[in-house]
């Protein structure tokens, strides 16, 4: 109708670069107190009627708005109504929340359906996608590898997502494992292709890590693989410079 405020429609492929540009966005779960409860996005507010003139009084209208409920119909009811109001961004996600937990998305480069434990853990940890961005650059498969989450580790594998991925300090999921210090995490990830003999931001590799650390299960580990412990960081240090302990420096003077 013309002259009708109109509000856009969102393919997931889109929402994450959407988000990304709006750090300020206001996120309305138009599901049930149950569903939201359970695997509502962070820091999305439930939508119902008995909020919605409170929401559309109190939220500035130049606030960007995104609006998703099951399946992606009653969520443009919403957005018109937000339109219609005087807000100027206003979305809605195409599909829904289970367009979310099937990862029809961008975010799931093998097209394969993403098991509902993943797509709950993704967003209790504050990401929208498997290939998402979190603090300092860490992706899903980072996070997971840091807290030793191997079934999760897993799934993000099976999901096809990159293993040559870095942070903004350079750091790879190896890395990650490595920090945790479980030593069949870091064998699964080289494993799957994740480089073992990477070099940060700083010129560290993960052998240089683990022995300035003294995590000498990992160290022995990281040998096995065939890290190589001739590798300088950029201050002309190999990981027998950095060994913190002897247990360390032994492993590495016997490679």
């Amino acid at each position: 109708m013309k002259g009708q405020r109109v509000f856009r429609r969102l393919t997931f492929d889109e929402v994450c670069a959407w988000l990304a540009r709006r750090p300020d966005a206001l996120l309305l779960d138009a599901r049930d107190a149950a569903s939201y409860a359970h695997d509502g996005w962070p820091g999305a507010v439930r939508l119902t009627p008995g909020n919605q003139d409170a929401l559309l009084l109190r939220t500035g209208r130049q606030r960007p708005v995104l609006i998703y409920c099951y399946k992606g119909n009653a969520s443009q009811v919403w957005a018109q109504m937000f339109a219609d109001f005087g807000f100027t961004d206003v979305c809605d996600l195409v599909g829904g929340h289970r367009a979310w937990v099937a990862g029809v998305d961008g975010s799931n480069p093998s097209g394969k359906v993403l098991a509902p434990e993943l797509a709950t853990w993704l967003t209790l940890e504050g990401f929208i996608g498997t290939q998402a961005r979190g603090a300092h650059g860490n992706t899903p498969l980072m996070t997971a590898a840091w807290r030793g989450a191997s079934a999760v580790v897993e799934q993000l594998l099976a999901s096809g997502v990159a293993l040559d991925t870095v942070n903004d300090d350079g750091n790879n999921a190896l890395w990650f494992a490595c920090v945790n210090g479980n030593p069949r995490l870091v064998t699964r990830l080289a494993a799957a292709g994740v480089p073992i003999d990477h070099a940060n931001a700083t010129g560290a590799t993960c052998l240089m890590y683990a022995a300035s650390s003294g995590k000498a299960d990992v160290v022995r580990v990281l040998l096995g693989l065939g890290a190589d412990p001739a590798l300088r960081s950029q201050d002309d240090f190999t990981a027998i410079d950095m060994a913190a302990n002897v247990d360390c420096l032994q492993l590495l003077r016997q490679s």
